[in-house]
């Protein structure tokens, strides 16, 4: 029987009366807390009509329930069986709990149940193997937990498995990855034991089990699935070698196998994976060489085989691999020099071949681009640091003297006159040679002592690079600094926590950190061990002196918590110029999320602390001194000790000329993602483009991914959108982030701001919030660290460091 009203055409019918009941009681399970389902009226007018929010009917009966990220709660009733035609069931990002009704396996019309992002627990009901039409299970990132039921491979046609990020226990049933229609396998963080069943789905493409306790071999059969793009098995406890069969996978996008027990070789065959993008075997047990084929890794961006027992020589083809962004050979027992040919990688932003067996001198565009700890632990490697010198080349091999005869008597009464003389000549040679070997070592060794003598002044040089000409004054001449003597320079200083004068900066020793589109910045070590950081601008592109004086006296007077202080500055006799700032010793934001070791979490609180900050010190630069950044990146964030956003570079257009300006407006952050579309015509840096590359930074703080990491021209809003859309959310957020929040108010705040960033990263500027919105947003989502930044800011204001908050 169906409701109607005598008000509507006879013909027009509302619902079945039977699926009218079902809602209801569906309804009544839940807890609405935002509202949702209030048009879901008790009379059941417009339930197949659209009225009635998330549902789709046809024929007057319910075909689809789709309230996603709709913030309901309670459990679902099982009176959903009464719902007989549905299927579509998505429930997704909501904070539903309770065990998922065995009701379900009466839905045999059931195509979807998308339930991931809740707090369902209990087992799955065996029931589901009654769903025979069934093509997606995603139930991933719950509290789930007994055995997967075997009758989960009953449906013919499931081609998405998901139940990642639950509790499950057991072996893997066989039969799953049997499934003829299968395309997407996860069963990623369980607590699965076992072997690897062979997979026979001919349509596999992505199978993921990492972070289980799976033991044995991987098996051969993975090489038979033609279609994978991606095979992750890390954190496990499996044996055995990688399968030669892998090197078939032309279509392979990501091999990860790190952090089990793998031993054996590397496979040659491996080097067919001509897609590969993503190869890390950290962490096993892998030996021998690295085969000279590698270079046939076209495409691949990131490679790990830190901490095994990799030998031989670094073959010097992979430099030729182009497309590396990240390479990680630490911990092996790599011998011989680090090949040249790496100084070619151009988009290489993280090396580490420390704690190996590596002799020799460090390339200098690798010692330049690279910190000290990249090369760490190899006793016979130098050139990285200045404490690392090396030795001057030996000079080629001399000729070595002629043998002397059988006969040790070299005038024996039996010789000739003729064979004396000879004799005698011979005698003569040797001396000479003699002589000559020495009077060679003893030039040799004048050449070691100046050789050494050079270098030193050459690298104290290049240490204290960024003093300029009075420095190198001081250098040629060896006149002891004197304080009182004018070099020429001027130094200005503002407000801040310690002074030092011109002297002081100029005998400072420095190292290098990075170098932008303004110039070169610099670690600067003053003689009572206070440290700075130095930017030293291109002097091609600064304005005329009187001018910057005019900008950067402004630029000193800027205090703000979340903005990097400019402490002083240096104008040198030969048009040098120098900024001071305070050193943040936890480095960029950039480093802390992509650059750190599997031992250095980061919390949510954490992360989202440093997103608020950025958005006020944003605030801050737009609305009270009227400055666009231009430049905003991850790159650009400082953290300090409490992991406090400290933006750095702002304003530094306004001392550039105006052709330098509006060149660097998009150089940088183009290249790494965080430039708005609309910069692509008109290159002149706006608020909305600054606040769409803090969206970019919000995204990179929720997902852990780098924005530079692009896969077929698709950056990271319009990645993370389209899993959005796909109703794959729960494959977005960084893997720490959700193993730390299981909680139900951590879940709502990783989804509110995942919003939020997805709002301030739109492509049109004028659907973005202001950095004004963006801040009150935040503090909204976690009001708590909203406080604290008030308290913060207040204290900073009272201790009269003058680093004003909001």
């Amino acid at each position: 029987m169906a409701l109607a009203t005598s008000s509507m055409p006879r013909d027009e019918i509302i619902i079945a009366e039977e699926d009218y009941q079902g809602l209801q009681a569906f309804k009544h399970e839940l807890i609405d807390q935002w509202g949702f389902l209030r048009s879901w009226n008790g009379t059941g007018l417009g339930a197949c009509s659209g009225a009635w929010l998330g549902v789709k009917c046809a024929k007057g009966k319910v075909i689809s329930i789709h309230l996603p990220w709709r913030g309901l709660a309670g459990r679902i009733t099982e009176k959903i069986g009464q719902l007989t035609a549905l299927r579509k069931l998505s429930l997704h990002d909501n904070s539903i709990g309770g065990q998922i009704p065995s009701a379900i396996g009466f839905l045999s019309d059931l195509r979807g149940l998308i339930l991931f992002n809740n707090r369902f627990s209990g087992e799955i009901p065996s029931s589901v193997g009654n769903l025979l039409r069934l093509q997606t299970l995603d139930i991933s990132n719950n509290l789930l937990s007994g055995k997967i039921p075997e009758t989960i491979s009953s449906s013919s046609k499931l081609y998405r498995l998901n139940l990642s990020y639950n509790n499950f226990s057991g072996e893997i049933p066989v039969g799953i990855a049997r499934s003829p229609a299968l395309t997407f396998f996860s069963l990623r963080h369980n607590a699965l034991s076992g072997p690897i069943p062979d997979a026979t789905a001919y349509q596999l493409r992505y199978f993921n089990l990492d972070e289980n306790h799976l033991s044995g071999f991987i098996p051969t059969s993975l090489g038979k699935q033609r279609e994978l793009r991606e095979i992750t098995l890390s954190n496990n406890q499996l044996n055995g070698s990688i399968p030669e069969e892998i090197g078939s996978l032309s279509m392979l996008e990501k091999f990860d196998i790190s952090h089990n027990t793998i031993g054996g070789s590397f496979p040659p065959t491996l080097c067919n994976l001509s897609s590969l993008i993503r190869l890390n075997l950290a962490g096993n047990l892998i030996g021998d060489r690295l085969p000279e084929s590698i270079y046939k890794l076209g495409n691949l961006s990131i490679l790990s085989i830190k901490m095994n027992h990799f030998n031989g020589e670094i073959p010097t083809t992979m430099g030729n691999i182009s497309s590396l962004t990240e390479l990680d050979l630490s911990e092996n027992n790599f011998t011989g020099e680090i090949p040249s040919s790496l100084s070619r990688l151009s988009k290489m932003t993280f090396l580490n071949v420390s704690d190996n067996r590596l002799s020799g001198r460090v390339p200098a565009l690798l010692s330049e681009r690279f910190n000290s700890s990249s090369f760490m632990g190899n006793i016979q490697l130098c050139g990285y640091i200045s404490s690392t010198l090396c030795p001057a080349a030996p000079p080629a091999n001399l000729p070595s003297p002629p043998s002397s005869p059988p006969d040790a008597n070299l005038f024996s009464p039996h010789s000739s006159p003729l064979e004396v003389h000879r004799r005698r000549l011979s005698v003569r040679y040797i001396i000479l040679i003699i002589g000559g070997i020495i009077l060679a070592f003893l030039l040799l060794l004048c050449c070691v002592l100046l050789c050494f003598l050079v270098r030193k002044r050459v690298n104290s040089r290049k240490q204290s690079k960024l003093m300029g000409g009075a420095q190198k004054a001081l250098q040629t001449t060896g006149a002891e600094p004197d304080p009182e003597r004018d070099y020429g320079g001027k130094l200005v200083q503002f407000e801040g926590a310690f002074a030092f004068t011109a002297d002081d900066l100029l005998c400072a020793t420095a190292e290098i950190m990075g170098k932008s589109a303004y110039g070169t910045v610099y670690k600067a070590t003053l003689e009572d061990g206070n440290q700075v950081a130095v930017k030293r601008l291109r002097e091609k592109i600064v304005k005329n002196q009187k001018e910057f004086e005019a900008e950067v006296n402004v630029l000193g007077k800027i205090r703000h918590l979340n903005l990097l202080a400019l402490r002083a500055y240096y104008l040198g006799p030969k048009g040098e110029k120098l900024l001071v700032f305070d050193f943040m010793p936890k480095g960029s934001l950039a480093a802390f999320l992509h650059a750190r070791g599997p031992d250095s979490p980061t919390s949510w609180p954490i992360r989202m602390n440093i997103a608020m900050g950025i958005a006020r010190g944003l605030r801050h630069l737009h609305e009270d001194i009227s400055i666009v950044h231009g430049n905003l990146t991850s790159a650009n964030v400082l953290l300090d000790d409490a992991h406090n956003a400290k933006i750095v570079d702002y304003g530094l257009s306004k001392l550039m000329t105006a052709a330098a300006a509006n060149s660097t407006v998009t150089t940088a952050t183009d290249a790494l993602g965080y430039c708005a579309p609309e910069l692509s015509k008109v290159k002149k840096a706006t608020a909305k483009a600054d606040v769409y590359s803090l969206g970019v930074i919000m995204l990179e703080l929720l997902t852990g991914k780098s924005p530079g990491d692009t896969q077929n021209g698709v950056d990271l809003p319009q990645w993370v959108a389209s899993r959005v859309k796909e109703e794959w959310t729960n494959e977005v957020f960084d893997l720490e982030l959700i193993r730390e929040n299981a909680e139900l108010s951590a879940g709502d705040e990783l989804l509110n701001t995942l919003k939020l960033a997805l709002h301030c990263a739109d492509p049109s500027p004028e659907a973005r919030p202001e950095a004004r919105e963006v801040l009150r947003k935040l503090e909204e989502i976690k009001p708590e660290l909203a406080t604290a930044g008030v308290e913060v800011a207040e204290g900073r204001e009272a201790d009269g460091s003058g680093e004003n908050g909001d």
